[in-house]
């Protein structure tokens, strides 16, 4: 279960990124990570992960009960 919610935390970061991508994005290039998508969806991927794993012991005790 625990695995699945860490594929859940880089899908979700994913999206994310995809979506900050579509609907911000950078249209002259100079941006780094947003002017191209797999950039983008890499980052969101990498922070998703980042920011969502430390929540998924919670999580667990919650499933748990």
């Amino acid at each position: 279960m625990k695995i699945v919610l860490n594929i859940a935390t880089v899908i979700i970061g994913a999206l994310l990124g995809l979506l900050y991508y579509k609907f911000v994005g950078c249209r002259s290039g100079a941006c780094p990570i947003t002017s191209n998508i797999w950039s983008s969806i890499i980052f969101g991927a990498v922070f998703g992960y980042l920011l969502l794993s430390p929540m998924i012991p919670k999580i667990m005790k919650i499933i748990k009960k």
